[in-house]
């Protein structure tokens, strides 16, 4: 292994002209060196933060002169501060945190993406006694239920809740996050409203008009909140969905690829101004994580039996590989027994999910003003200008051209960069109420739902 110290040797006599570079790293050297080699990212104990950990112990940060080290943090606040103050160079992001960041939901700053972790990968689960409740308003099939489970099933159960006074709880990791909005759209597609938010009043608890109370735990803590009775469900990233069937105390009842799938879910994030003052840098990081990407899915997701035994050990997820496995290796288990084909639950390269796509940008604000965190109308310009301002597929163009160079990755790997225009085609991605999203009419998509946000509406 190379240590810095002897990278940059290595540098100088390059600079002097002393050796020459091999004929494979000329279109790396072109990008420029890194203006920072020792790097620092952060990540949440989570199965998709696995292009990080492959891009570090398959050496494909160390082959673009990068030391990285990764280190969990505690909480998604925690590591959205950290990377703003500098602490962490980078790190593993909701999609939603930084556009809420750079429009100012929440922590204001403004953050950055490149690239696009993965696509898919949570579920929302239930207690077992919610879904003992539920199972019977569900349609069954050879003695299983018939997926996908429609929130409808829960709509007694929430209302006899209510019946005894008592609030329906449940849980999510962030409220700019995927699974915020995810669990949102599944209550929302059964008349079950989840709440308005309304930070122009300074009430950013999200519970306006609501049925159900929906609020943030961590995720390696949903099970145990779960168990300890806290909340009634939650929807969170994996291992934590299956950990509740391993341990016997929940039940997953729907993927988030049925409620609306193969759209962004995690991002590496940076702040504007650490992509500005080391641009060679950032291009590396992209370069490293693409190929992370494409190890992670490439021959029917042959590699993930590895990656889910790497992401185990405690120093990144820290569960049973069992248990990472299940989700990883393209099945998932619903009630106990209940194992079904997921080819698709985590998706980390194929159907182009590392390119940044403006459209996925467009869908997470859309969402935001659907629930009052946007509290005020926008014009449809308004949302492609932030989409632009915050997901930036120029950076990835050079990563990816770069690596084509350099014969680690093949142009039909990548989408078209002479026609791409930032958005996926609009039967790309399904949902589970059969509304067509339409990311150049963002508007007009929120006119089309019974429940949330439209027009010049306020909370």
């Amino acid at each position: 292994m190379k240590t810095p110290i002897l990278h940059r040797c290595r540098q100088l006599v390059l600079a002097l002209g002393l050796i020459s570079a091999p004929v494979m790293n000329l279109s790396a050297a072109e990008i420029g060196f890194p203006e920072k080699e020792e790097l620092k990212f952060g990540f949440i104990k989570l199965t998709d933060m696995v292009p990080l950990a492959i891009a570090k112990e398959k050496g494909f940060f160390e082959d673009e002169g990068l030391y990285v080290t990764l280190e969990a943090q505690a909480n998604w606040k925690v590591l959205l501060d950290r990377t703003i103050s500098g602490e962490l160079d980078g790190a593993h992001m909701l999609s939603g945190q930084p556009l809420g960041a750079t429009i100012g939901f929440g922590t204001e700053a403004h953050i950055v993406t490149a690239f696009t972790m993965d696509l898919n990968g949570n579920a929302c689960t239930m207690s077992n006694a919610v879904w003992a409740e539920m199972k019977k308003h569900v349609p069954m099939k050879d003695g299983k239920p018939v997926h996908p489970i429609r929130a409808a099933a829960l709509k007694p159960v929430i209302a006899d809740f209510r019946s005894k006074s008592t609030p329906f709880k449940l849980g999510m990791v962030f409220p700019v996050s995927t699974h915020n909005y995810e669990l949102r759209y599944w209550l929302a597609a059964d008349g079950i409203h989840p709440g308005y938010y309304a930070p122009q009043r300074g009430d950013t608890a999200g519970t306006i008009k609501s049925d159900v109370l929906i609020s943030v735990t961590p995720p390696p803590q949903m099970p145990a909140t779960l168990e300890a009775g806290t909340i009634n469900g939650y929807c969170v990233g994996e291992p934590w969905n299956q950990q509740a069937v391993f341990r016997g105390i929940g039940v997953p009842v729907v993927a988030d690829l049925a409620i609306r799938n193969n759209v962004s879910e995690k991002v590496f994030g940076v702040s504007n101004k650490w992509a500005e003052e080391n641009p060679n840098t950032h291009i590396r990081v992209v370069k490293a994580l693409i190929r992370a990407g494409k190890w992670l899915d490439e021959n029917n997701n042959a590699n993930r039996k590895e990656a889910a035994k790497i992401i185990s050990m405690p120093n990144y997820v820290g569960a049973d590989y069992e248990v990472i496995a299940n989700s990883m290796t393209g099945i998932f288990e619903y009630e106990k027994g209940d194992v079904r084909e997921a080819p698709d639950f985590n998706v980390f390269f194929r159907y182009h999910a590392t390119y940044p796509f403006y459209s996925d940008a467009i869908w997470y604000l859309t969402q935001m003003r659907r629930w009052g965190q946007i509290p005020e109308a926008k014009p449809d310009s308004w949302y492609l200008e932030t989409a632009k301002k915050v997901f930036k597929p120029e950076i990835y163009k050079q990563a990816a051209e770069a690596l084509i160079a350099e014969g680690k990755m093949k142009a039909s790997d990548f989408p078209d960069f002479s026609k791409e225009s930032g958005f996926r085609p609009v039967n790309h991605t399904t949902f589970i109420d059969g509304i067509q999203f339409d990311a150049s009419a963002p508007n007009a998509y929120l006119a089309k739902f019974p429940i949330g946000l439209k027009g010049n509406e306020t909370p």
